[in-house]
């Protein structure tokens, strides 16, 4: 037995002399959802319009365009990207409000991917 001291605890006594470490459980940060930008057929805006959108909003080059345009005018949809819900409603709203600007019916929507 060890002698007891002014100011000793008695919770001390108690345990076992180890000292635990406390951890503290990071709660990992969720993905953010990811949505579609979908571009939707109409039989006004030009080919060559909506392969100048996709380059110019979607950062796709010439083949990669075509081909998603192509897809869109045989499909009546296509898929120009997934991304965040905010950056898919800023491109969606960007590539309407082109068209709008370019007297185009172009239509383009969102949906969780």
């Amino acid at each position: 037995m060890r002698p007891r001291c002014a100011g000793d605890d008695d919770s001390d006594r108690a345990g076992d002399g180890q000292l635990g470490i406390a951890t503290k459980t990071k709660a990992k940060p969720k993905k953010p959802s990811q949505y579609k930008v979908l571009m939707l057929n109409d039989d006004y805006t030009p080919m060559e319009f909506v392969v100048m959108v996709l380059k110019r909003f979607f950062r796709m080059d010439l083949e990669q365009a075509t081909r998603v345009m192509l897809h869109v005018h045989q499909r009546g949809v296509g898929v120009c990207g997934i991304f965040p819900y905010e950056v898919a409603e800023t491109k969606v709203n960007q590539v309407m409000d082109f068209a709008r600007q370019n007297q185009h019916p172009l239509q383009c929507t969102l949906e969780k991917a």
